[in-house]
């Protein structure tokens, strides 16, 4: 199964953000022993990037985000995914960028991310990571 994990809940892993940060580790786990195919986009780890290093030394920050797209797949944003996000009604550009990378990818099966609203126009499903991993547990 592939999916995309959307910025927050890297985000929440890295910052261990309670109560989320259980959930994102069970997520990266499963992408780390291939049991899914998780995947990210340039943004996210430009954005993860920045945000570690607001907090962290950029060696630090770096050698993270080495071990996460090591286990990691990063999908391409290509032209139509920046035309699709930019005629698009997604409230949030990156989220559409994101959103459109996903969909054009063809293999992507689902997103997840803590802010489902935020995608409400995607044409993928969308689940948190509570709903992915009870889902992922009930198909296993």
């Amino acid at each position: 199964m592939k999916i995309l994990i959307d910025t927050d809940v890297i985000l929440d892993f890295f910052f261990d953000r309670e109560p989320f940060s259980e959930n994102a580790a069970k997520i990266l786990s499963l992408c780390e022993k291939k049991a899914i195919i998780g995947y990210v986009t340039p943004v996210i780890i430009s954005n993860v990037y920045y945000l570690l290093s607001q907090k962290g030394k950029q060696d630090k920050v770096i050698e993270k985000l080495k071990i996460l797209v090591s286990i990691l797949e990063v999908l391409e944003i290509d032209k139509n995914s920046i035309l699709a996000a930019l005629h698009s009604d997604f409230k949030d550009f990156e989220d559409a960028l994101q959103n459109y990378a996903a969909e054009q990818n063809k293999d992507i099966k689902l997103i997840i991310t803590r802010n489902t609203k935020d995608y409400k126009k995607s044409e993928l499903p969308i689940m948190n990571p509570d709903e992915f991993l009870k889902y992922f547990q009930s198909i296993s």
